[in-house]
């Protein structure tokens, strides 16, 4: 059978929880990190989808059942405050086209009902974004008081914070200014790094 060595480093609590369970061993939370991006103005974005800087909210993962995307899209069409109420799905983005949707989102949403380590949420809060995200552990971990939460899989209650968060964008705006010193600060690669040759020096 596999060995395992003394000690094991994961990247989530989900993890530890399992490896703990299902091997009887003690692990160690290590979280991704993130760099302080620098601002993207909408150009790519702009030619392509036509998209301007806070005209439109952003989900951005993988379309599978627990990313929750489906709840988002619910909720997001029952919105009669929200303008323009297409739903643009733009197949996998990457480089440049990422960064300048991440930079010039008006809110950035995250309704999954299962994650392990979120890095989408750990990017776009570094790039400045209010956040939206379902109180699953994982993300309240990440974003503590500076983000909006709703209920996991309750499309009622994220109809209302999105209503919430379009109708009050003093509101958003206090988000935007929080999320990037926080996150970047927190989750910044050098304290990972540290953190990582720290574990490795005393096992």
């Amino acid at each position: 059978g596999a060995r395992f060595a003394h000690e094991i480093i994961v990247l989530n609590h989900s993890s530890q929880t399992y490896f703990r369970d299902t091997y009887h061993r003690e692990t160690h939370y290590i979280p991704n990190g993130v760099n302080r991006p620098a601002y993207a103005p909408p150009e790519l974005i702009r030619k392509r989808f036509g998209l301007e800087y806070g005209s439109y909210l952003l989900f951005l993962g993988r379309l599978v059942p627990e990313k929750g995307c489906h709840h988002l899209c619910e909720a997001f069409k029952r919105l009669k405050a929200a303008g323009d109420d297409r739903i643009l799905f733009t197949d996998f983005v990457d480089g440049a086209l990422r960064d300048e949707l991440y930079s010039n989102a008006y809110l950035f949403v995250l309704p999954s009902d299962l994650e392990g380590m979120p890095l989408s949420l750990l990017e776009a809060m570094s790039y400045g974004n209010c956040v939206l995200v379902s109180d699953i552990e994982e993300c309240t971990n990440v974003i503590h008081d500076r983000g909006i939460t709703f209920r996991k899989g309750d499309v009622n209650d994220l109809e209302a914070k999105l209503r919430y968060a379009i109708e009050h964008p003093n509101a958003v705006r206090m988000f935007k200014w929080l999320s990037s010193d926080y996150i970047c600060d927190r989750f910044q690669w050098d304290k990972v790094v540290d953190a990582t040759l720290k574990l490795y020096q005393t096992t």
